[in-house]
């Protein structure tokens, strides 16, 4: 995956391209990085032009002190396919990047085809003091991480796997995952990419207590796939559900894994995804 920079709303961004045929924007989670995708951009890069990118705060784009918006973001996305010349995309997001995706359907309805919203919400589930507990555990996190990597890196699978998977990778982190990965390589992508710092995770707080899209969603007209986990700790199943009542043209699956459910069960995921596109 070569890193490629656009420089776009003040920002630079930084993205990456595979493949060729119809444009698939993809769109990471809460301090995540482009190279999360890997998995489904190896097997969906060999039908689409896979674009995915470092959303403000995250991994190599640039990291801005002052905080922004679930729109500002969306924005962001639009702004870097003016910069590619690219007019319309089939555009994916997961959790944070979902929350991300459904601002761009309902701003920018004339330059999405297909929309995919995985592990997301509508507006926010948690109480105030739910949120402030979230925003801790990031930084707790981040303050582990630099002192424990390793230490800090499987507390945070922990949560983000089902505990069937979690055991097994514990268990057996030497093993080779559906042919794909070992549990090293997804530590190592956390160390070099996971590069969100303390006013990174505030910021995008912020994002995240003023989204609320859950009014707007029935004027979403495009085909919409809602992909959930079974077994997510982080966003519950039944979030997606509700959003999956509230967009009219959407279909909704139900895989048996957690938050990561796109890595638990790559195979499948990428199945799923390259079926609802190549519809």
């Amino acid at each position: 995956m070569k890193d490629l920079f656009a420089q776009i709303n003040e920002i630079r961004l930084c993205y990456a391209i595979q493949g060729e045929g119809y444009p698939l924007i993809l769109l990471h989670g809460f301090a995540m990085y482009k190279e999360f995708w890997k998995w489904q951009i190896e097997a969906l890069a060999k039908n689409f032009k896979v674009i995915s990118l470092d959303s403000r705060g995250c991994g190599k784009t640039e990291h801005p002190m002052r905080g922004y918006s679930m729109e500002l973001l969306a924005d962001d996305v639009k702004a870097l396919m003016d910069y590619l010349e690219v007019d319309k995309v089939n555009l994916a997001g997961h959790s944070f990047g979902g929350m991300i995706a459904q601002h761009f359907a309902l701003k920018y309805p004339e330059n999405l085809n297909k929309l995919i919203l995985m592990s997301t919400f509508a507006n926010l589930p948690l109480s105030k003091s739910g949120l402030e507990m979230y925003k801790q555990s990031q930084l707790s996190f981040y303050d582990k991480k630099m002192n424990d990597p390793e230490s800090a890196f499987w507390e945070k699978m922990k949560q983000r796997f089902s505990r069937e998977f979690y055991k097994e990778m514990v268990q057996n982190p030497d093993k080779l995952y559906h042919n794909l990965f070992k549990p090293k390589e997804l530590m190592d992508f956390e160390n070099e990419n996971g590069t969100s710092k303390p006013q990174d995770i505030l910021n995008m707080i912020e994002a995240i207590i003023d989204h609320d899209t859950l009014n707007d969603l029935k004027k979403i007209k495009n085909k919409t796939c809602i992909m959930a986990g079974e077994n997510d700790k982080v966003v519950p199943k039944l979030s997606c559900e509700l959003i999956h009542e509230k967009i009219f043209e959407s279909e909704l699956m139900i895989f048996n894994g957690g938050h990561f459910f796109m890595i638990e069960e790559a195979p499948d995921v990428n199945k799923a995804l390259y079926n609802f596109l190549s519809k």
